[in-house]
């Protein structure tokens, strides 16, 4: 089996790493590496995909992952990428988000025999005596070196709490803990967290005398420059209540062509041959690609009978002729009371109810510019109602531009 290391590598995965030529070499026996995730929602979303499956590709090559939660530290909060605090959650909220996302993590990685463990790192930070942690941890790292971060440069601009600027303090000693704890020789993370991983690696160095690694994968953004995972709605959750698996799928299908190969090397299984292959298809045929990426990661993140009822649902809307049957139970839905569409709702009000447009603002501009459509009927009127009148088959079928698409039906 070839190293990992050339696995990751081919498929997009490093951007930047501590010692390339060592951990290749130690790539070569098991070994455990972690990567984190922030406990403050209940679900992980689209951006936490990539770590993800780099932790799926590593346990495949017979390594042992650790998903640390941050218990801990998200009562401090990262500044890494905020220009404002993060939200302080209690140790109840906290411990329901792991539980959650322990579940999500357990559809990609095998947590049983100990080959992939879930840790909360609040159960070696909160017991920590602060004055023993500063002489033993804190004589490590410059405060002149922090400040010089852009991390930290940037929130100084804002105003940096004294309880953020210990979060690459606690981050370092996680990676400490799990090194002694774990024989933890890696930590994977995005390139934003680039200084606090390597502040961990250099920790573990002085306090321990032993080599650690640390690999970032690229942040990775759409071919357009747009954040990845997100849309004008928000973020893209791999929880099937926060976004659909029908909404799941719609969001890969609708990649820019540019990036369609990179896509499906990083977030499906498929081998390295058929990826180039689908990503070398161009004009029309592309769809196809699409189609399979869209495909093989909802197969991934809701399992394959919803990929299945997306894919269909997504041929039956975008076929020709209105959709019927199994196809538009796979279609977001908003369940109203006849009361309420007797009385007539605003157009705008209902686009923004059903999540289809951000707001009646946003809802009154795809009006404005003609991309609202009632059962395939544009809407030109902002002022217009929906009443019991648009029933058609006692529902109703709502389109925001070409693509995107919304069920009502009487309650």
């Amino acid at each position: 089996m070839p190293n990992v290391y050339d696995i990751l590598a081919e498929r997009g995965f490093i951007y930047q790493v501590t010692d390339e030529a060592a951990l290749r070499q130690a790539l070569d026996r098991p070994l455990t590496l972690y990567c984190g995730y922030d406990p403050t929602a209940a679900s992980l979303h689209v951006g936490n995909l990539t770590t993800i499956m780099l932790l799926v590709h590593m346990q495949r090559a017979g390594h042992r992952v650790i998903a640390v939660v941050g218990g801990g530290t998200a009562m401090v909060g990262d500044p890494s990428g905020k220009t404002t605090a993060r939200p302080i959650l209690s140790p109840e909220e906290i411990a329901a988000n792991q539980a959650d996302i322990k579940a999500q993590l357990s559809r990609f990685l095998d947590f049983e025999g100990g080959r992939a463990l879930m840790v909360n790192n609040a159960e070696w930070l909160l017991p920590l005596n602060y004055i023993q942690f500063l002489r033993e941890i804190g004589r490590h790292f410059s405060v002149n070196e922090m400040l010089a971060a852009e991390t930290y440069r940037q929130r100084l601009e804002t105003g940096l709490s004294f309880l953020e600027f210990n979060y690459r303090l606690l981050q370092a000693y996680d990676f400490l803990h799990l090194f002694r704890t774990y024989d933890c020789l890696l930590q994977v993370g995005g390139s934003d967290q680039w200084g606090n991983i390597t502040a961990g690696v250099d920790l573990i160095r002085r306090e321990e005398g032993r080599q650690a690694f640390g690999l970032v994968i690229p942040l990775l953004t759409t071919a357009s420059g747009a954040k990845m995972g997100k849309t004008e709605q928000g973020a893209v959750y791999l929880s099937p209540e926060r976004t659909s698996p029908y909404d799941f799928y719609q969001f890969w299908i609708n990649t820019e062509d540019a990036d369609v190969g990179r896509f499906l090397a990083i977030y499906t299984l498929l081998p390295m041959d058929q990826v180039r292959a689908l990503g070398s298809l161009q004009g029309a045929e592309l769809r196809r690609a699409k189609e399979v990426l869209a495909y093989e990661v909802t197969k991934l993140v809701h399992g394959e009978p919803a990929a299945e009822e997306a894919r269909q649902a997504s041929r039956a809307l975008f076929g020709p002729g209105r959709p019927t049957g199994a196809a538009l139970e796979a279609v977001p839905t908003t369940r109203i009371p006849r009361s309420r569409l007797a009385a007539g709702i605003p157009v705008t009000q209902l686009f923004a109810e059903t999540g289809l447009t951000p707001s009646t603002s946003a809802a009154r501009r795809l009006i404005q510019q003609g991309g609202a459509y009632i059962n395939e009927r544009r809407i030109d009127d902002i002022n217009a109602t929906v009443d019991l009148a648009a029933l058609e088959d006692s529902e109703i079928l709502l389109r925001a531009g070409k693509k995107s698409y919304h069920r009502v039906v009487v309650a």
